[in-house]
């Protein structure tokens, strides 16, 4: 069977591999290549150097990267803190807990382009009482923002960090319990440091899908006032799309967005991977 496989495996992987170089390598190339050209379309680029990258770094662009990076901060720390206390209670033995899952985690089948204008409906018609809606200010469009982003990915974090927490070892528990802890020290010193791999998982994926946001952000505020709620991934389009001749531009911003995101997923990764406990 090993030779077999050995044998074919090259046949079998022909057709993911040439998928994968057409789909994704190709394009991501060709996008670096193009971020140092002026163009309208790929086969009229004209290579300028580093001149798209220095026009990259305008005001709007510096502060959709801090207003991006605040939003992702307090995201991260909701979804997991929210998600992680949420497990800790459905893996509890009380009634209705898969009935208590489903509903948790069925905002996350919802696209994002229809839960930016569901939210927008429900919080406009919520600030409407004190005279304000999401784009009066920044502020009301970031904390919109957070609650739908809480609102959909708690229940898919929350079904991970289950996973974690029922692979624990009802021994180690027990152990402790004989010894006297007390349920915090439980938490602390067994709980938490067992589901480190559920963690680390989570978040890598809450920081890189708060730095992705894009469709929820176009639909909820399309960055007003005057862009001041936009984040990255809208700068980009915007940048791409709605300025001509700044389309090499926009693709400088892209591959200095895919470095960063890049940099902070690896640095994030393996910071939680090293607290990881081997059972």
């Amino acid at each position: 069977m090993q030779k077999a496989m050995k044998k074919y495996f090259p046949i079998f992987v022909l057709p993911t591999l040439i998928a994968f170089v057409i789909g994704f390598l190709a394009p991501f190339v060709m996008g670096i290549y193009l971020s140092f050209c002026k163009f309208t379309t790929v086969t009229d680029a004209k290579f300028i150097g580093f001149s798209n990258y220095q026009k990259s770094f305008d005001p709007i662009f510096i502060h959709a990267l801090w207003y991006t990076a605040a939003f992702t901060i307090v995201s991260v720390l909701f979804i997991n803190v929210l998600a992680f206390t949420v497990a800790m209670l459905l893996t509890k033995k009380i009634k209705g807990t898969n009935i208590f899952r489903t509903v948790f985690f069925m905002p996350n089948l919802i696209g994002g382009i229809i839960l930016g204008y569901i939210w927008q409906l429900l919080l406009n018609g919520v600030l409407q009482n004190v005279g304000r809606t999401l784009t009066y200010s920044s502020t009301f469009g970031f904390w919109g923002l957070v609650i739908l982003m809480c609102w959909q990915q708690i229940g898919y974090m929350m079904i991970i960090y289950i996973a974690g927490i029922q692979n624990i070892p009802g021994d180690l528990i027990e152990a402790a319990k004989i010894d006297g802890a007390t349920p915090r020290q439980i938490l602390k010193n067994v709980t938490i440091p067992m589901v480190m791999p559920s963690i680390t998982i989570c978040t890598f994926l809450t920081l890189t899908n708060s730095f992705k946001l894009f469709d929820q952000n176009l639909a909820l505020t399309n960055g007003d006032p005057s862009n001041m709620s936009e984040m990255l991934a809208l700068n980009i389009f915007n940048t791409f799309y709605s300025r001509p001749g700044y389309e090499g531009v926009g693709q400088a911003k892209a591959v200095i967005f895919f470095i960063l995101v890049a940099v902070i997923a690896i640095v994030q990764n393996y910071l939680t991977r090293r607290k990881e406990v081997q059972q």
